[in-house]
């Protein structure tokens, strides 16, 4: 069985931890694309009401098959304290029968936990198992900073261990 990282990323922050987390632990990587507009400041304002409402957007790739990875690691930026439409929207298609799952979300300031805690408790319900959550902020700090913390809590989480 592999590894995959598969994760929303709208600033780019999540795209950094990401990238990062799959050089060093060696993952398979895939970017949802969320396909709706969300510019400007009423794409952000209808966005977190999406988030908030768990509305479900258009994505993609709209599926993906994750019969040949037994860990899977779900990444999302943190919208008003829930998880990116984009990513709630894959969970509920896939198929997480006896997986095994490691979250994490980036934010600015809070709220990343209550994300995690929503999108545990949806991957339960379609057969997973989470191993391992965490959250990373990212408000001010540079590229080689997120990188940093990205590394640095593989190695406090001893993230190689969950590994397939």
């Amino acid at each position: 069985m592999k590894t995959m990282i598969i994760y929303f990323s709208e600033s780019g922050n999540t795209r950094i931890v990401s990238k990062t987390l799959s050089e060093n632990l060696n993952t398979d990587l895939i970017e949802i694309k969320d396909l709706k507009k969300r510019s400007g400041f009423f794409g952000k304002v209808f966005s977190s009401v999406d988030a908030f409402r768990e509305n479900k957007t258009e994505i993609s790739p709209s599926n993906i098959d994750l019969s040949e990875y037994g860990l899977i690691y779900f990444g999302t930026p943190t919208w008003a304290g829930n998880a990116s439409p984009a990513i709630i929207t894959l969970i509920d298609k896939c198929d997480l029968r006896g997986k095994d799952i490691v979250l994490f979300a980036t934010m600015n300031g809070s709220g990343g936990r209550s994300a995690i805690e929503r999108m545990s408790e949806k991957v339960q319900a379609r057969g997973a198992r989470v191993v391992e959550s965490f959250t990373i902020k990212t408000k001010n700090k540079s590229i080689e900073k997120i990188e940093e913390d990205s590394l640095n809590i593989a190695k406090l989480l001893d993230l190689s261990l969950y590994n397939y």
